[in-house]
């Protein structure tokens, strides 16, 4: 390896482990669940999973995935266009608009790629692309593949969206694009304000809704059923990987049109081996498991809610929210990492975040909570937290 990058990324991996902000990856030696055996700990109860629906290890789900392979073998060896399209997909893809209440979709290898294909084979030059100042970092790199003009606006301000909106109606397309459920705060969009923003300035209006999906919304249809719009974003993003089994894929759902056109054109469908066949059928089954039990969502949001409740009887801050992602503020990045380590020794796994990836002072545990998870294990996590915050004087 050539000595000068060599030295130059050894002397940045040591200032991030003086830092304290080095990853360290942590090795699972079962099944992603509410409770997982982690190496070198043994069994910890997991609040740091999307499993959000406790799908990953649903036996149905997984005999779905083993069937599959048997079926379909073990993967594509193609792209779409060619000869990577199994008729696993094409059910699934149908499904999966059926769930959402559009014309179509069309998969992705994952969400990530479903953002990065969106918006250049969509909008040119003559565009204008706003953007939520805090989106996720797959939105940002596929914006950075457009050529449309970027505007951001401030993290769910309206005011200053309808301001911008106003400013680029010379535009041949303007295009709002949101997180659903923003994944470090834990905050949901206010999609029925959006969508009365875009039709009033004639924009289109997109959602990624990875964190919503199978989570929000009496039956799981994700933010625009939480807010009462299923079937009226024109554009919806989102995941095979959290809340629907944990699957390899993303997909993009829309209309018919948008769908074939991105098929056309959008690079990361165009040049990237399809969703594994054998991904695709867990997905489908877990679609069908969650339509057929929409009591999971009723065990989230109620397990969610008495976890909140658990941790301002302690003395915590949780970020309010009706999400099952509950950022824990504990101020310094350093009390964030030492409340995580320490965490881990009592039996929970829930990760620190600190500056850079979140501002500084705001430094937390974010913690995810399951429809996998009892109250046995909630009651863990809190015990746990309980005496570490303690000790560390975070409470």
């Amino acid at each position: 390896m050539n000595q000068g990058l060599s030295d130059r990324l050894s002397h940045k991996l040591s200032t991030m482990r003086e830092q304290g902000i080095f990853k360290v990856l942590r090795h699972i030696e079962g099944p992603q669940s509410a409770v997982i055996e982690l190496e070198g700990y043994g069994e910890v109860v997991n609040l740091c999973s999307n499993n959000y629906l406790g799908l990953c290890d649903e036996p149905a789900v997984m005999q779905a995935v083993k069937e599959g392979v048997d079926r379909y073998g073990a993967g594509t060896s193609s792209v779409r266009f060619i000869c990577g399209t199994f008729t696993v997909h094409r059910e699934l893809e149908e499904q999966l608009a059926d769930f959402l209440g559009t014309e179509a979709s069309i998969t992705y290898t994952s969400c990530w790629n479903a953002n990065e294909g969106l918006f250049a084979p969509l909008l040119g030059e003559e565009d204008v692309l706003i953007s939520d100042a805090l989106n996720h970092a797959s939105i940002i790199d596929g914006i950075r593949l457009c050529k449309a003009k970027l505007k951001i606006y401030h993290h769910m301000d309206m005011n200053d969206l309808a301001e911008l909106l106003r400013g680029s109606r010379e535009a041949r397309h303007r295009l709002v694009i949101t997180d659903g459920v923003f994944s470090m705060e834990g905050e949901i969009a206010p999609l029925p304000e959006i969508r009365e923003l875009c039709d009033r300035y004639d924009a289109i209006m997109v959602v990624d809704d990875s964190h919503a999906t199978g989570v929000l919304g009496e039956t799981g249809r994700g933010t625009p059923e939480h807010c009462g719009m299923h079937g009226e974003v024109d554009i919806v993003t989102s995941t095979l990987g959290k809340a629907l089994g944990g699957m390899a894929g993303g997909f993009t759902a829309s209309t018919r049109d948008v769908c074939d056109y991105l098929t056309q054109g959008s690079r990361t469908q165009l040049f990237t081996n399809a969703v594994p066949p054998h991904s695709a059928c867990g997905a489908i089954a877990a679609v069908r498991h969650l339509e057929a039990h929409p009591e999971l969502v009723a065990r989230l949001r109620e397990s969610t809610a008495y976890f909140r409740e658990g941790l301002l009887e302690l003395g915590y801050r949780p970020i309010e929210g009706d999400t099952p992602i509950v950022p824990v503020i504990v101020g310094e990045t350093a009390d964030a990492i030492a409340l995580s380590n320490q965490l881990l020794d009592e039996g929970v796994f829930v990760i620190g975040f600190g500056f850079p990836v979140v501002p500084k002072g705001q430094a937390r545990i974010r913690c995810q909570i399951s429809a996998a998870h009892d109250r046995e294990h909630l009651d863990r996590a809190l015990d746990a937290l309980k005496s570490v915050g303690r000790r560390l004087g975070v409470v």
